[in-house]
């Protein structure tokens, strides 16, 4: 099977059903005068913009997409790539893609306009559709991106250097193309997060997008009353595949544009949400919004939300325990995962471990996992190791990269760069990043720990821990520290804090600055690194 007959199916057996419903907080319906007019007599109905289609319609848009795509000349085989922020359009575009046999590439919003024209041409794609947002990116390489491609552009006012999206389908077939697919089929390729570099492409079959779906609605339990909330953007395999869960259950997804606490608190309590995925900054913007009374949870409706997970990055157990505090009787899980296993749950912690919180987990749906040394050999049972995953998820290849591929995948196991360990019970706690290490007077510092064990502060927000440059010691560690709204830290204060914890554990040097994340909430330590290590470099060469 192949994800693109589940839609097809819920066309058929719930096609006057609502599939997708967007929000957007920053929008208004042209069709109202002031935003006093969206108010209902429903409380804590969602205000600003809301749209909805049903899987009889999404279906219909992929298959008018897909006729049009086989107009031009796309084929089973080519590339097409996807540069939209998440809206109604995006995944009946992504199953359009797929139902041609063509390949689906999702670019990363962020891109600029170097990133684009360097992606596009590493995947070899034969088409960019595009949305108003990046009009201006793709216009600086307007040139060289549209030899040998087309440039589709999804909105009002098409530039003259695109074709409009609306004028081309809106003649095609809404019919099924019937194009034969099967799991061996390629499907996707995804863009790692480029953090040593640029981005390298990921080659997946339909088999990992099939799996993924799966896997989702298994681990979730996602029935056909439930309703997903998605916020992170869809061009992430996290998102796209956590939505896959309701599209192998046939029920309804949210796609909110907003990651404010209220905006988040007043869609689930509009659209009745069950199940929300967050990233780690957002369930704490919510929990100190709590906190400082911002928000009360009386004011919304929310008995119906039965779990809420987080991946994309280890989370602090004391985050989900003061979360459990406000919702006391909300499952949870923690997801892990990578482009290069098709996204979050190769290992999961699972709903029912909710006593093992601060570890990722055991391995996931038809996955195996193992933690191996330099050489490859499994370490002993809570030692340090590189974390190995294995299933119908790995990856095909980093595309157009066999050296890359060969040091990645070896005897089908995927190398994932994280350092783990397991304790007594199975149970897989991820140390940190291999590359993250910190190597300080030859002891091997894991950065996550100092982490997780700064923001049990209560006035610490979010910390990042890195390595500087150190002539004595190689390096040192520092805490990038983040401090809550309305609050004030010393650094004699955190110093204190952190006696606390083995000397050769506790950061050197402490800087008060923002956590720059990305779009699917992973610190940029790379960005800190480049902030504060070259500056410090050049700082102890002018003093030598």
């Amino acid at each position: 099977m192949v994800v693109t007959e589940l839609l097809e199916r819920n066309a058929k057996l719930y096609g006057e059903e609502v599939a997708l419903i967007e929000l957007n907080p920053d929008e208004q319906d042209d069709r109202r005068k002031s935003w006093k007019e969206f108010e209902l007599v429903e409380p804590n109905r969602f205000e600003p913009y809301r749209h909805e289609i049903t899987w009889e319609v999404f279906n219909e848009k992929a298959n008018r997409f897909a006729n049009m795509l086989l107009s031009r000349g796309i084929k089973k085989g080519d590339k097409v790539a996807i540069l939209m922020y998440n809206c109604l359009e995006w995944l009946p575009i992504y199953f359009g893609v797929l139902k041609t046999g063509a390949i689906a590439v999702p670019f990363n919003f962020r891109y600029d306009a170097e990133e684009i024209l360097y992606c596009a041409e590493l995947a070899e794609v034969d088409m960019i559709v595009f949305g108003p947002s990046f009009i201006g990116r793709i216009e600086t390489n307007a040139e060289r991106l549209s030899k040998g491609r087309l440039l589709i552009y999804v909105g009002d006012n098409c530039p003259s250097f695109a074709e409009s999206y609306h004028a081309l389908v809106a003649d095609c077939s809404s019919k099924n193309p019937d194009i034969p697919l099967n799991e061996d089929d390629f499907g996707a390729i995804y863009f790692s997060s480029g953090t040593t570099g640029f981005p390298k492409a990921i080659l997946h079959k339909h088999l990992s997008l099939i799996q993924a779906a799966e896997m989702e609605q298994k681990h979730h339990s996602t029935g056909r009353d439930d309703t997903f909330l998605c916020i992170p953007p869809l061009y992430h395999t996290g998102a796209k595949f956590h939505w896959m869960g309701s599209l192998v259950a046939g029920s309804k997804a949210v796609l909110l544009k907003g990651t404010k606490p209220e905006t988040i608190l007043k869609a689930v309590s509009s659209e009745r949400c069950t199940i929300v995925w967050l990233l780690v900054p957002w369930a704490q913007d919510i929990l100190d919004a709590l906190d400082r009374g911002d928000l009360k949870l009386e004011d919304y409706h929310l008995s119906q939300w039965r779990l809420m997970h987080i991946g994309a990055q280890p989370v602090p157990p004391s985050l989900i325990k003061r979360w459990k505090a406000y919702f006391p009787n909300h499952d949870y899980d923690t997801n892990y995962g990578l482009s290069e296993s098709t996204g979050p749950g190769c290992v999961h912690l699972g709903v029912e471990n909710i006593a093992k919180v601060g570890a990722i987990g055991v391995p996931g749906y038809r996955w195996e996992a193992k933690i191996v040394d330099e050489q490859g050999n499994k370490v002993a049972q809570g030692d340090v190791g590189e974390l190995c995953v294995k299933g119908p998820g790995v990856m095909t290849c980093y595309y157009r990269n066999e050296e890359a591929t060969a040091e990645t995948i070896k005897d089908g196991w995927l190398y994932t760069g994280d350092m783990a360990m397991q304790d007594d019970e199975g149970f897989i706690f991820l140390v940190d990043r291999k590359k993250d290490v910190i190597v300080s007077g030859g002891e091997n510092i894991y950065p996550v720990q100092i982490e997780d064990f700064m923001r049990k502060h209560d006035k610490i927000k979010d910390v990042a821990v890195i390595g500087l440059p150190d002539r004595r010691l190689g390096e040192k560690t520092a805490a990038i520290v983040e401090i809550k709204q309305g609050m004030e830290c010393t650094k004699e204060e955190l110093e204190e804090f952190l006696l606390e914890l083995p000397r050769y554990k506790r950061p050197k040097e402490i800087i008060f600055a923002e956590i720059p994340r990305n779009a699917t909430g992973k610190i940029e330590k790379p960005k800190l690194r480049k902030m504060y290590g070259a500056d410090q470099l050049v700082a102890q060469e002018n003093r030598g």
